[in-house]
């Protein structure tokens, strides 16, 4: 019989898993941005910022990514079913770099610690994203039911996967389009609030 407080102990490890378990590498790049003053800094953005290619304009940051699926059958009398399912998102975060002057005005120093911390926050908002729905994917491949072969598996695998990946697109689609309408209103609501914090002591000066 197994010792109770070692079953308990396993019973504990097993309840803490995640319901999936998708893994994710992240990377970062980052490409410079100068000027001193806000236009300055917005053609920087314009001129050097990474090319997205479903718009075909640069941006003032991105996030590229790929997934990778690795399913295993198990065959059977008669039958063929998905023996285990992995998937892995691998990310590249691009993000800007302003080589700040020595004598750049406060009001634009406030405005690029908010912009530049709205931009990172968007793009792993993106990150997020693609890591719920690898693990969707990975849960729906080993959810499929057994099949009469595993040419059938395959396909039914396949299915599954271009269903889950188009969500996934319609998703982050979705995300950019809520943030563009709220932008100026939110970078506004940002620039309060940590002017606040710096008042408060809570941030240093910019």
């Amino acid at each position: 019989m197994m010792n109770p407080s070692l079953l308990c102990a396993l019973m504990l490890s097993i309840t803490a898993m995640p319901a999936g378990a998708a893994s994710l590498v992240k990377t970062y790049s980052y490409f410079s941005v100068g000027g001193r003053t806000l236009d300055d800094i917005q053609n920087q953005l314009s001129k050097n910022g990474p090319e997205v290619k479903s718009t075909g304009s640069r941006h003032p940051g991105a996030t590229q990514m790929a997934f990778t699926t690795r399913i295993s059958y198990a065959q059977s009398a008669g039958s063929c079913r998905v023996a285990d399912a992995a998937v892995t998102v691998k990310v590249k975060v691009i993000l800007p770099e302003w080589r700040r002057p020595r004598k750049a005005d406060p009001g634009v120093r406030l405005f690029w610690d908010t912009l530049s911390a709205d931009i990172k926050r968007h793009e792993e908002r993106h990150v997020e994203i693609a890591k719920n729905h690898a693990r969707l994917l990975e849960d729906a491949l080993k959810a499929i039911p057994p099949q009469k072969t595993c040419e059938q598996a395959k396909l039914n695998a396949a299915a599954v996967q271009a269903a889950e990946l188009a969500m996934h697109d319609q998703d982050q689609v979705r995300f950019d389009r809520v943030e563009s309408v709220n932008f100026e209103s939110r970078i506004l609501r940002l620039m309060r609030y940590r002017m606040e914090r710096v008042e408060a002591g809570q941030l240093p000066p910019p």
